[in-house]
């Protein structure tokens, strides 16, 4: 029985295997990124013009987090924040055209180790893999909204 490693373990450990393949691949590109700015600048570059709560709530980090990622890619002149129209208390953040050739660069960096991690897998077993995992990801989110709707998980 515990030869056996449950489901949970082994998605964590690739998890962070992978996240581990990911830091050394910015580190060769020498984007001066660290993994938690590089999915930042990709994200505010998929997502423009979105408030910081909400990119932050996509990248499934707390706002706080997000704000110190923010702080350093600004003052890389990387992405801008300004006041939402809406709710001067809200920012806005736009990327700079200097963003998205460096987006570019991670998710290329990504992709390689990515494909160098599931080169044992078909093409088949990937799209089926991803589905699946997708799904998993869904029914959890889910199942925290339930879970929060409700005061929280254990209240």
């Amino acid at each position: 029985m515990l030869d056996e490693s449950p489901f949970g373990m082994i998605l964590i450990d690739c998890a962070r295997l992978l996240r581990a393949r990911f830091d050394r691949a910015l580190d060769d590109a020498r984007l001066g990124l660290t993994a938690g700015e590089a999915r930042a600048l990709v994200y505010v570059c998929r997502h423009p013009g979105s408030r910081q709560s909400v990119l932050a709530t996509h990248m499934w980090v707390e706002p706080m987090t997000l704000v110190g990622f923010l702080d350093r890619l600004e003052a890389r002149g990387l992405v801008l924040r300004e006041p939402d129209p809406a709710d001067r208390r809200a920012k806005i953040v736009q990327p700079t055209p200097q963003a998205e050739p460096l987006a570019l660069q991670v998710l290329e960096a990504f992709r390689t180790e990515r494909e160098s991690a599931m080169a044992d897998l078909t093409a088949e077993e990937i799209v089926l893999l991803k589905d699946m995992l997708g799904r998993l990801r869904n029914r959890m989110i889910a199942d925290d909204m339930i879970a929060n709707d409700r005061g929280g998980a254990g209240q």
